[in-house]
């Protein structure tokens, strides 16, 4: 006599989510073509003219730096300086996916919440101040708040793990 075991409904609701989420991923930043503006090099004194600049290509010069603008990494201190807060985020994640939220849910969750790290680490970072070039067009040595274009844009995308956005 062989035995089967069944799932109840709230078991078999639970593994549809959980493979759901083993399927899913998070990612936190900029899209490609989310947006252009005028390039930031303020180094090249070339008369060329160049084509805008995306601003996934701005968020990653100022994240690592150019030759002419220094590193800001507020992508990366969003992360660094908040650990604890962000595993404090997932264990209540976890918990809200323990008790019914689907896998969607938990992932907006937590695509929240780092969208929020990233937007203020670009408003309250403490990095390099702009050069006077930049000081003098723009009326502040704050950098990366400008327009608030690259504090506004940052957003999240939940999709399939490894999938193109």
């Amino acid at each position: 006599m062989s035995v089967e075991d069944k799932w109840t409904p709230e078991g078999e609701r639970f593994m549809k989510e959980l493979r759901e989420l083993a399927g899913l991923e998070v990612r936190i930043g900029y899209q490609k073509k989310q947006g252009t503006g005028k390039q930031q090099d303020e180094g090249d004194t070339s008369e060329k003219k160049k084509p805008p600049a995306d601003l996934i290509d701005k968020a990653m010069w100022n994240e690592f730096g150019t030759e002419h603008i220094p590193s800001r990494p507020f992508m990366r201190d969003s992360v660094d300086k908040h650990i604890s807060a962000i595993e404090h985020m997932l264990k209540a994640q976890e918990e809200a996916f323990l008790n019914g939220a689907s896998a969607r849910k938990v992932l907006e969750g937590v695509g929240l919440f780092q969208k929020d790290l990233v937007q203020t680490e670009i408003e309250q970072g403490d990095f390099a101040a702009n050069a006077e070039a930049t000081i003098k067009r723009k009326g502040s040595d704050k950098p990366l708040i400008d327009t608030s274009q690259m504090k506004d844009s940052v957003n999240f995308w939940i999709g399939k793990k490894g999938g193109e956005r």
